[in-house]
């Protein structure tokens, strides 16, 4: 798989190369030139130098003895303690040092967030097969594009081992009165007035260091993506890949466009990586003309997915109607994350684009219209999506509503249930259920977090963390390497610059009144811990998310035993 950020390296890399290949040789003439000078002017002055230390050795003797009282009281044990407000713009480039010693333990990652390890093993399986694996017939790729069908990239091995089981420089985990005593007063920030409850876990162990309220189901918001991820590559697989696909009806001549439910299919010209509707056009009209046809009836296909496709809280610029067929999630404009306004028919957008770009190829069409493929229609071309690991590191980065809701659908699919708001929450709940985890008051009315009346426990997020860390799942790894990144990507950009940048990993949250934070750090003892904090009747979403932001910082900050 070709890593998007790679690219611009790739094409410099010739230019570079030049570049240094020329500016050699007038280097080693400038070294050769400025050698002589400092050569003589170092031996000139040696002999100062020694006179000067000469001098000065006795009065640093001295010094050290006087001071070394002070530096033995200063090195003798005392009760640690954080005071956050000292943690300043100064752990942000420790933390990113700890972060990586960390992250060296437990497994090579790339810029990316993919394990090196995952794609090691990926090109060392050499698997095949088809484009979906063979879940769905209904999305399988076509006779034509099978040689030519991205090859499935296997999950990933049990690279991320216990924090404390190989090395020695990491420490016991921290006890829970010394959690209490740094985060208790946090966590009674007046910003977080109402109800909050939050836990922390220690990923090695699985054991929980602290909570309160632990067990208190309140609304969640995005971080119900974290249970949606979770659900989705269990169900799956992280190799899985989602298909948009053309077929011909053989006694008609209709050209059905079906919808495979990839919402990162993308009408841009530069696809950058993710499935392209100009590459299905141009694969499509390649076939038809094979076939001696240069006009047909188009139609579309959304089947796939089923019950209403507008979320409960109505027309919104964080969420398009959820279809089996969009592309760039029905976006008006050209971003590709964030808020903006959506088209009222996603799956009409996108086969109205594919049209023109079908007619670009020289062939005509009717207007486009809803159908449904039938068993005997022979497939043409088909597009598939990245793996389903990237699609989970998309979601959690930039809190992807459209994604989530198009996963919570993908899990009910495979698993059989009922393509809908209603089946894809039942979906999410079984496979949770299926993975034994603590689903005592949990609710799910959506995969994205945006219903209201979604309920989650602390306990249930920091167990959902812990179970993507644990050696047994790595198919679930990817909840871990899409967490934001804080003060460097995702919805944490802006977030922790002057705290604990690099080393919290977290998954945010907001609605009105609602503030949640759910993720990873590395503690100032090297134990990477999960954790989750939700507050409910906030007032001023600024102070909460300040709060919660601290909160965070002091745990990352923390050498609690």
């Amino acid at each position: 798989m070709v890593v998007p950020e790679l690219r611009p390296w790739r094409a410099a890399r010739p230019h570079v190369a030049r570049a240094a290949n020329a500016v050699r040789p007038l280097l080693a003439r400038a070294a050769g030139t400025v050698r002589p000078p400092l050569e003589r002017a170092a031996n000139a002055a040696r002999p100062r130098l020694q006179r000067a230390l000469a001098v000065a050795r006795p009065r640093l003797a001295r010094a050290r003895r006087a001071v070394g009282p002070r530096l033995a009281a200063l090195r003798a044990p005392r009760p640690r303690s954080v005071r956050t407000w000292q943690y300043t713009a100064g752990a942000t480039t420790l933390g990113l040092v700890l972060a990586s010693g960390v992250v060296t333990v437990a497994g090579p990652w790339d810029a990316n967030g993919q394990r090196t390890a995952e794609r090691d093993r990926a090109v060392a399986l050499e698997r095949t097969g088809g484009a979906d694996h063979g879940r769905n017939a209904d999305t399988s790729g076509s006779s034509d594009t099978t040689a030519g069908a991205p090859r499935p990239a296997p999950s990933a091995a049990s690279v991320l081992v216990g924090l404390g089981g190989s090395t020695n420089t990491v420490k016991s985990a921290p006890n829970g009165p010394a959690l209490a005593d740094v985060l208790g007063p946090l966590l009674g920030d007046p910003a977080l007035a109402g109800h909050r409850t939050a836990a922390v876990v220690d990923v090695a162990t699985g054991r929980r260091l602290y909570g309160t309220g632990a067990d208190d189901a309140l609304t969640p918001a995005s971080t119900t993506k974290i249970a949606t991820a979770v659900a989705a590559l269990s169900a799956m697989g992280g190799d899985h890949r989602l298909t948009t696909r053309t077929a011909l009806e053989p006694d008609t001549g209709e050209l059905v466009l079906v919808g495979g439910g990839d919402p990162t299919l993308t009408a841009h010209k530069d696809a950058q990586g993710w499935a392209s509707l100009r590459d299905l056009a141009v694969a499509t009209a390649k076939a038809l003309k094979k076939r001696g046809l240069s006009k047909v009836t188009l139609s579309y296909d959304t089947t796939l997915y089923t019950g209403p496709g507008l979320h409960p809280i109505g027309v919104n610029d964080n969420l398009a109607p959820v279809s089996a067929l969009m592309a760039d999630e029905g976006r008006t404009d050209d971003s590709v994350s964030g808020p903006a306004t959506r088209v009222a028919d996603p799956a009409a957008d996108a086969a109205a684009k594919f049209a023109g770009f079908l007619g670009a190829r020289g062939i005509r069409m009717t207007s486009p219209g809803p159908s449904k493929a039938t068993t005997r229609a022979q497939s043409l071309a088909a597009v598939s999506s990245p793996p389903l690991s990237a699609l989970v590191e998309r979601m959690l980065t930039n809190s992807d509503n459209d994604i989530a809701e198009a996963l919570a659908r993908q899990t009910a699919v495979a698993t059989g249930g009922r393509a809908s708001f209603d089946g894809g929450a039942d979906a999410i709940a079984a496979e949770l259920k299926k993975l034994g985890l603590p689903l005592r008051g949990a609710r799910f009315h959506d995969g994205s977090g945006l219903n209201r009346d979604d309920r989650l426990t602390a306990n249930l997020l920091t167990a959902l963390l812990a179970k993507a860390g644990a050696p047994a799942h790595p198919e679930l790894r990817p909840i871990l390497t899409g967490l934001p990144v804080a003060g460097f990507t995702g919805t944490l950009t802006g977030r922790y610059t002057d705290g604990a940048a690099g080393v919290v990993r977290a998954k945010t949250g907001t609605l009105t009144g609602v503030n949640t934070l759910a993720g990873t750090v590395v503690d100032q003892d090297g134990r990477l811990l999960a954790f989750a904090f939700l507050a409910s009747d906030t007032t001023s979403p600024a102070a909460a998310q300040s709060a919660l932001d601290r909160t965070a910082t002091a745990l990352a900050a923390c050498g609690c035993r």
